[in-house]
């Protein structure tokens, strides 16, 4: 289906070449400021023809907010936007009419429909990530307002050049102090001063030569995006099947080209003994609970426990390049596919946008949930909870 989220939802629509694309949101609180200047930044930073690392395909992605506003003002109802669809080329996708291209999805959408888009990837291609950032970006202010909720993802490798965490990871070593203190300040200014969107300079310079390498090899290179989710309020999560890192996963998994998803210390965990993978509860400054370490990830027993919640994303190669390819005609015929149209030779640092927007609709519909479950218990009467399940009465007033 098209649409996301329970209580907060959105709904993308249009595909690669016809006239725009866009998203319907609903759910959103009325009484909020919001124009086209609170989203267009999130959009600028995921639109094609931003560097010479992206697809030349040069679309400026022009937001128009088409309903749900007046003076700026959020009224409550659905929010209708939508962009336009301004540099397409539909002539380039001639001989994607005969040959389904390797790893995309032409054949399947074409078995499951009966029909396909002409050009492009349709529904398929990236171009419908747009509705999603969209929505994201107001999920994010609502929830940098509400709570100073801040999300922030970053690219930590690609093909085999990864930043030091990563390859400490790899070798079943436990997440490292540098690595969790890095999570705590990141910006997106300080991701984005890089067109790599990799905030290690040094792993930067060399994911820089490997895209560029692929691309003039007319080939791709796939890679990882890490998000943080900074000041989440204790609770979030439904178990017992849509556990926040469930919800996660299937919010991230939905994005194209995604092949993996690890939430905290993921699969590496796997070798690390459970003395050493446990974290232990400690007291803050604050006087609140918090845990020593966070191999967790922010989230037990699929709640979320208010310490940072991370996760890594894998993105695959781009399945459409410029490198003749052999395959079969959609009738069975082999042959050379000489594909044309204009691709990213890594869609990583394009995504990082669509990753923190995502992790946003997540956060933003559990948050909701949360506070209706909260609102609902709060108009009944005052029971000490504690005392009534340890079977002793509480507390005499003073």
């Amino acid at each position: 289906m098209s649409t996301f989220g329970k209580l907060f939802r959105v709904t993308t629509y249009g595909e690669s070449h016809c006239k725009g694309v866009g998203a319907i949101v609903d759910g959103v609180p009325p009484g909020m400021q919001l124009t086209e200047a609170d989203i267009q930044p999130q959009l600028t930073r995921r639109r094609p023809g931003q560097s010479k690392l992206t697809t030349p395909r040069d679309e400026k992605d022009q937001l128009t907010i088409m309903s749900g506003t007046e003076y700026g003002i959020t009224l409550g109802t659905p929010i209708g936007m939508q962009v336009a669809n301004l540099d397409q080329r539909p002539h380039d996708y001639g001989e994607m009419d005969v040959y389904p291209r390797p790893s995309h999805a032409d054949w399947t959408y074409l078995k499951k429909y009966g029909v396909k888009a002409s050009s492009g990837g349709g529904r398929a291609s990236a171009r419908e990530t747009i509705g999603r950032v969209a929505g994201g970006a107001i999920a994010q202010k609502y929830l940098k307002l509400a709570n100073n909720v801040e999300i922030v993802a970053f690219v930590s490798s690609v093909g085999k050049v990864a930043m030091p965490f990563i390859e400490q990871l790899e070798s079943g070593e436990s997440a490292s102090t540098d690595f969790l203190d890095m999570l705590d300040t990141i910006t997106q200014d300080e991701v984005d001063k890089d067109i790599t969107r990799c905030p290690d300079s040094a792993t930067a310079e060399k994911i820089k030569e490997v895209i560029m390498q692929k691309s003039a090899e007319k080939d791709s290179i796939g890679g990882t995006v890490t998000c943080v989710i900074r000041n989440c309020p204790v609770g979030l999560g439904e178990p017992c099947f849509d556990k926040l890192e469930a919800v996660l996963a299937h919010a991230m998994l939905s994005i194209p080209a995604t092949k993996g998803f690890e939430f905290g210390s993921g699969f590496q965990g796997t070798q690390i003994p459970g003395h050493l993978h446990n974290d232990a509860f400690v007291r803050k400054p604050d006087g609140s609970l918090g845990t020593k370490t966070n191999n967790s990830g922010g989230v037990q027993g699929g709640i979320t426990n208010g310490e940072n919640i991370y996760f890594r994303v894998a993105f695959k190669p781009a399945a459409t390049i410029s490198k003749d390819q052999e395959t079969s005609t959609y009738d069975g015929i082999w042959g050379t596919l000489a594909a044309k149209g204009r691709h990213d030779p890594c869609v990583a640092p394009r995504a990082v946008p669509i990753v923190e927007a995502m992790a946003a609709l997540v956060i933003m519909d559990t948050f909701l949930q949360q506070q209706a479950r909260q609102a609902s218990a709060a108009l009944l009467p005052k029971v000490d909870i504690h005392h009534s399940l340890l079977g002793v009465p509480p507390p005499a007033k003073q």
